[in-house]
């Protein structure tokens, strides 16, 4: 709303910049708009680094491997 985009806009910006592809086809002008893209960016990296480590941990305690005993 602050850069006067479409709703349905606003949303694609918010999707492209939050899992860090960045088209480029739309860019805030704006300083709060920019303020606003940098956290969604950065939410973007965190929650994607979450979900990664959820999925790896599932598939850990899914397919556990066994690990070598050390030796004493």
């Amino acid at each position: 709303m602050i850069e006067g985009w479409s709703k349905i806009d606003g949303i694609y910006f918010a999707f492209i910049t939050g899992l860090t592809i960045g088209y480029g086809d739309l860019a805030p002008i704006r300083g709060i708009s920019r303020v606003l893209a940098v956290t969604i960016g950065f939410s973007g990296i965190l929650l994607t680094g979450v979900i990664a480590a959820l999925v790896v941990r599932a598939l850990q305690v899914a397919a556990p491997v066994d690990q070598p005993k050390p030796r004493q």
